[in-house]
C-alpha cells in the first residue's frame, strides 16, 4: 500500500484520539506514519473530525487539543468540497445506494486521484471508478485489497 494515493476517512484519524480501541488505535497510527505522505483528506473530513472528537469520544478532546489536531491534519493533502462535487456525490448517491457522505467521500477519493479509500465505513475491497476501499481494521486487510 505504500506508495499509492490514500484518500483517508474520518474514522481513522478519530481512532488516533480512542484510548477505548487501543488495537484501532495502533493500526490508524501505524497506517497514517507509514503513507504520511501520500495521504489526501477533503474539507468534509476535516469538519467531522472535530466535530466527532470533540462530542463523541468517550473522553470528547478540548476545543484547544482538537484544533491542535485538525492543524496537523491541514498538512495532509486538503482537497475541497465544491458545487460539482457536491453534484456527483448526489449522483454516487443514487446510483451506488450509498449516504449522501459516504458517496461525497467516495466522489471526493475519485476527483482526487487516490487509488484506496481508506475507512470502516463501506464495504471491504469494494471499487467505485478504479477506486479500491480498504478497512483496515479488518484482520488481514492489507493482504487481501
Amino acid at each position: 500500500m505504500t506508495g499509492d494515493p490514500l484518500f483517508v476517512d474520518t474514522n481513522v484519524f478519530v481512532y488516533l484520539f480512542a484510548p477505548d480501541s487501543p488495537a484501532k488505535q495502533t493500526t490508524a497510527r501505524q497506517l497514517i506514519g507509514d503513507n504520511a505522505e501520500n495521504i489526501i483528506v477533503s474539507t468534509q473530513v476535516l469538519g467531522e473530525f472535530y466535530a466527532t472528537v470533540t462530542r463523541k469520544l468517550a473522553e470528547p478532546l478540548s476545543a484547544e487539543r482538537a484544533l491542535d489536531a485538525l492543524e496537523e491534519l491541514c498538512d495532509f493533502s486538503v482537497r475541497p468540497i465544491h458545487a460539482e462535487l457536491t453534484l456527483s456525490a448526489v449522483r454516487r448517491s443514487v446510483t451506488s445506494h450509498l449516504s449522501y457522505w459516504d458517496a461525497l467521500i467516495v466522489e471526493s477519493a475519485i476527483e482526487a486521484g487516490a487509488a484506496v479509500l481508506v475507512t470502516e465505513d463501506l464495504q471491504h475491497g469494494q471499487t467505485f471508478a478504479g477506486l479500491r476501499v480498504l478497512n483496515p481494521f479488518r484482520e488481514n486487510a492489507t493482504a487481501t485489497a
